[in-house]
């Protein structure tokens, strides 16, 4: 899927999405799952074509950092280029290809994250 695909599936899911260069999109969401269930968040995706966002940019910060990688939600959360009130969350998405790469299918994988908060 392109990137333009991709955010125009982002768009039908109802999300209002903002543009910002470097490729970022940007969007308030709140978290439907896990102990954090309620939370109103923005989520910040970088956007660049056929591969997945790397991990998902989030604010405000939830989770204490720790650039170290490991287990997830304790390792890989990194400070974001997009300012001081964001983190970066290293989850990659291990199966996208086998997905129809959507920014549905995205989505179900950001929604896995914070269900094992």
């Amino acid at each position: 899927m392109t990137r333009e695909g991709f955010i125009s599936d982002l768009r039908a899911m109802g999300l209002e999405l903002a543009e910002r260069e470097p490729q970022f999109v940007m969007f308030p969401w709140t978290v439907p799952v896990g102990r954090l269930v309620g939370a109103k968040i923005t989520l910040a995706f970088q956007v660049n074509g056929m591969n997945p966002p790397g991990g998902p940019h989030v604010s405000p910060r939830l989770l204490p950092m720790n650039p170290v990688a490991g287990k997830h939600p304790n390792g890989g959360i990194h400070p974001s280029d997009l300012g001081d009130n964001w983190q970066y969350w290293s989850r990659p998405f291990p199966n996208w290809a086998e997905t129809d790469r959507s920014g549905r299918a995205y989505m179900a994988h950001i929604r896995h994250l914070f269900a094992t908060l």
